[in-house]
């Protein structure tokens, strides 16, 4: 049976295309900032060029103020022997919980205790004694200090919160577009209004922008809270 095309008439079309759900990326975020701002077309380069800046400005901002469930990330590795000093995923924020195998084979999972880097130091001062590590601490901002050192090729998860990779024009889409258009767009507004001078707006994105964050943080606890838990609203 042969298949048949059948093109639907103009007024039709243009009704289907209208309610044809719109996603955020990149682009879109941009010619969202100049819709509102009513600047940074190609005749005002100053702005066009910096939007890419604010936009990821308003990520950082996201990831420092934002820390719910869709930002979690979980990695797995192996520790090395005689080895005390780890690096963190890229992109990391903050450590929520590591935890190592133990037990022949290791897959008893135990969960280390968070610590100083002063107290595991305190505790653990010879870097050359090895055993199963208790403790780890953060070791500058992009590693983790365990104590004691490893004495084995230990396996060991970590789950953290993490800033979503960054946009850019190769790199169109990330978790803030798709789960938190709102509050990308309004943190957009909030870096671009002191770059722009425009000061009497900046209450007015400010207050948009809590009220999505407030929305969003709600909703992660809800989330996370076992559903045979009754809460209670404040």
């Amino acid at each position: 049976m042969a298949l048949v095309s059948q093109t639907l008439p103009s007024r039709q079309l243009l009704c289907y295309s209208a309610s044809m759900p719109t996603a955020m990326t990149f682009t879109s975020l941009q010619d969202d900032l100049r819709a509102y701002l009513e600047r940074g077309d190609t005749t005002d380069p100053t702005v066009f060029e910096q939007l890419p800046k604010l936009i990821n400005l308003a990520e950082r901002r996201l990831g420092r103020e934002v820390k719910i469930l869709g930002t979690i990330a979980v990695v797995s590795s192996s520790m090395i022997s005689s080895s005390s000093v780890y690096a963190k995923p890229d992109r990391w924020r903050e450590t929520i919980s590591i935890n190592i195998g133990t037990g022949d084979p290791a897959n008893r999972r135990v969960t280390l205790t968070p610590r100083s880097y002063e107290f595991v130091r305190a505790v653990h001062p010879d870097p050359t004694v090895t055993g199963t590590p208790k403790y780890y601490a953060d070791y500058q901002y992009s590693h983790w200090l365990f104590g004691p050192t490893p004495n084995g090729a230990i396996p060991y998860e970590v789950i953290y919160h993490e800033n979503p990779a960054y946009l850019e024009d190769a790199h169109q889409t990330n978790y803030w577009t798709d789960y938190t258009p709102d509050a990308l767009l309004y943190a957009s507004l909030l870096e671009a209004t002191p770059f722009l001078k425009n000061d009497q707006r900046l209450q007015v994105w400010e207050g948009l922008y809590n009220r999505s964050i407030a929305a969003i943080n709600g909703e992660d606890q809800r989330q996370i809270v076992d559903r045979s838990i009754v809460r209670r609203e404040a």
